[in-house]
C-alpha cells in the first residue's frame, strides 16, 4: 500500500464528507493505493455515523472509535499501530489541512532523503491572541530544547516512513513532539515543508490554554528523557552528591566551630544552620538513591529485552 492517512477527530461531523471526497479525488488522480483511517476520539456528535456511512461507500475507509475523549496523542498512537502504508500521512479533520499537499509530501518520503516531513503553516488564519502568539512561543521553546530547527512542531499535516511511526510511542500531549520522538529513536533525516493553511469552515477550535500549558510541561518531560532517560544517575547522582557535600560542609563547619572556637556557646542544634545541613544531606542522599534506583530499573528492563527471544533462525 502506498499511503495510509490517519485522521484523529473530535466532533467534526460537518467536515468529514467534504474531507473524504477531497482526499479520494487526490488519491484517484495520482493512482495511489491507500487506506483512510478516521479515529473518533470520543465525539458526542454524529461523527461516528458519518464514518460508518463513508466506510460503506468506500472500502478504503476504516475507523476506530474511543469510548471517551483520550486526546489526540492517544488517537494517533492507536492509528499508528494498525496502519500498513509505506508512507503515513497525518492530518486534522477540520479542513484546515489541504489534501492537495499529500502528493508532494509522499514524494519527499519516497525519495529516500527523509524519514519525516513536517508541515509548516507559514501563513495562518487562526486567532493571533488565542493561537498564533502561543504557538510561536511554544515553537521557539521546542526548537531551543530539542535542537530541531522546525518552525511549526504542532502542524497536524506530517508525512512519515512507516518505520518511524512503528518505533515511537505517542502519549500524553506528545503529538506536538513527534519529530523529537523520531529523532530520539534514531531517525535524523527530518525536514519541513511549507503547506497551505485554510480558515476553519465548520465547528470551533479545540485549542485552549490548558493545552498550551500541558504542551510546555510535556516539553520539559521530553527534554529530560532525551537527555537523561538512559542515564538517570548522571543527573540525580550529580545533584545528590553536590547537595550532600554542601550539607556535610555546613555540618563540619558547625562541629569545628563548636569544638575549637566556641565550646561554651549555645548548642549546635540551636543554630538554624544545623537543620539546613541535615536537610541538605538527607535530600542529597535521596537524590543519589533515586538515580541509583533509576539505573537498576533500566538495567532490569535491558536484561528482560535481551533475553525475551522465543525463536531465531539465520541471524
Amino acid at each position: 500500500m502506498d499511503i495510509s492517512i490517519v485522521i484523529p477527530l473530535l466532533n467534526e461531523d460537518e467536515s468529514l464528507n467534504e474531507l473524504h471526497d477531497w482526499i479520494v479525488k487526490v488519491m484517484q488522480s495520482n493512482r495511489y493505493s491507500y487506506e483512510l483511517l478516521f479515529i473518533d476520539d470520543g465525539s458526542t456528535d454524529n461523527s461516528w455515523k458519518v464514518i460508518k456511512s463513508l466506510s460503506e461507500k468506500n472500502p478504503n475507509v476504516k475507523g476506530i472509535r474511543f469510548q471517551k475523549n483520550y486526546g489526540k496523542s492517544q488517537a494517533l498512537n492507536a492509528g499508528f499501530k494498525v496502519v500498513t502504508g509505506d508512507v503515513v500521512i497525518t492530518m486534522d479533520a477540520d479542513l484546515q489541512d489541504s489534501p492537495d499537499e499529500i502528493p508532494e509530501l509522499f514524494n519527499l518520503i519516497k525519495s529516500g532523503d527523509f524519514d519525516l516531513v513536517s508541515g509548516w503553516k507559514k501563513k495562518r488564519f487562526d486567532s493571533k491572541i488565542r493561537k498564533n502568539i502561543p504557538s510561536k512561543l511554544f515553537n521557539a521553546a521546542a526548537r531551543k530544547t530539542s535542537g530541531l530547527k522546525l518552525h511549526d512542531f504542532n502542524c497536524g499535516l506530517k508525512a512519515y516512513k512507516n518505520e518511524v511511526i512503528k518505533n515511537i510511542d505517542v502519549n500524553g500531549e506528545m503529538h506536538r513532539y513527534i519529530p523529537v520522538l523520531a529523532k530520539n529513536a534514531g531517525f535524523n533525516k527530518i525536514t519541513e515543508k511549507v503547506v497551505a493553511h485554510q480558515a476553519r469552515k465548520y465547528g470551533v477550535t479545540k485549542f485552549g490554554m490548558e493545552r498550551f500549558i500541558n504542551g510546555f510541561l510535556d516539553l520539559i518531560t521530553i527534554w529530560f528523557l532525551s537527555k537523561f532517560g538512559k542515564r538517570p544517575m548522571h543527573l540525580f547522582g550529580l545533584l545528590g552528591t553536590l547537595t550532600f557535600f554542601i550539607g556535610f560542609c555546613f555540618a563540619l563547619y558547625l562541629g569545628i566551630d563548636k569544638l575549637f572556637f566556641n565550646p561554651t556557646g549555645r548548642l549546635i542544634t540551636a543554630k538554624p544552620q544545623f537543620y539546613l545541613a541535615i536537610a541538605a544531606m538527607i535530600i542529597g542522599t535521596q537524590l543519589f538513591l533515586a538515580g541509583f534506583l533509576g539505573e537498576l530499573i533500566l538495567r532490569s528492563k535491558s536484561d528482560t529485552k535481551r533475553y525475551n527471544i522465543s525463536d531465531k533462525i539465520n541471524s
